[in-house]
């Protein structure tokens, strides 16, 4: 099933690694999906929404027969349909305070958040260092045209981007001296009185979040 891949790396250094993805929208479903072809075999997703028909435009989950669906039950199904020996956890909720220590009670060898609550991705950030766990966070996608502009590097040298902005502030505020990796897009936006998206800028960074935590993984084996 994986010959292909088999060519590049050991991938019995994934096994048993296990994944957490929170958020399966436009960058999260892609980077859900390149893991399992990835051959993560253990995964975690967290996502409360169900497929809207405005999703039709950007998110590898959302077809005409999954409107309505909710987004972790068909990412579930495609995850066994790709790799049947997949253990995947689904949690169909909204992560936020309430409930982000009962998640983080799993066992998680890394984080990809791929939600756009600036709050919310403070919360995961500040998780993720106290607990050690490795993570990549994505900032803003929208309004913006050009894939090859994304960046993955630490959120300080980051620009043009709101989320990273207030980010950046709260890790001034609080001190906080660690490296946050992050993907980002040099690009200055498109000014609109709406966020608009496409199909190529949210999934490039999904492929970008997903080969950051499986280049990371195979470094952290080989030590």
């Amino acid at each position: 099933m994986f010959d292909r891949l088999k060519l590049l790396i050991n991938i019995d250094k994934l096994k048993d690694k296990t994944v957490l993805v929170i958020g399966l929208g436009g960058v999260g479903g892609h980077a859900f999906e390149s893991l399992i072809r990835s051959s993560i075999e253990n995964i975690i997703i967290i996502d409360s929404d169900k497929i809207d028909i405005t999703n039709l435009n950007r998110q590898i989950l959302a077809y005409q027969n999954t409107v309505g669906e909710y987004k972790v039950d068909i990412a579930k199904k495609i995850a066994l349909n790709i790799n049947p020996n997949i253990n995947i956890k689904t949690y169909k909720l909204f992560l936020d305070e309430s409930n982000i220590d009962e998640i983080f009670l799993n066992k998680i060898d890394f984080v990809i958040d791929a939600i756009d609550t600036i709050n919310n991705k403070k919360l995961i950030i500040k998780k993720c260092l106290k607990e050690n766990i490795p993570f990549i966070s994505v900032m803003g996608t929208g309004n913006k045209m050009h894939p090859e502009m994304l960046e993955i590097v630490d959120i300080r040298k980051t620009e043009y981007d709101p989320i990273a902005r207030s980010i950046r502030k709260m890790l001034k505020e609080e001190k906080i001296n660690k490296k946050i990796p992050v993907i980002f897009s040099k690009e200055k936006p498109i000014i609109k009185g709406k966020v608009g998206s496409n199909a190529f800028v949210p999934a490039t960074a999904g492929l970008l979040a997903a080969s950051f935590v499986i280049n990371k993984i195979l470094e952290v084996s080989h030590e």
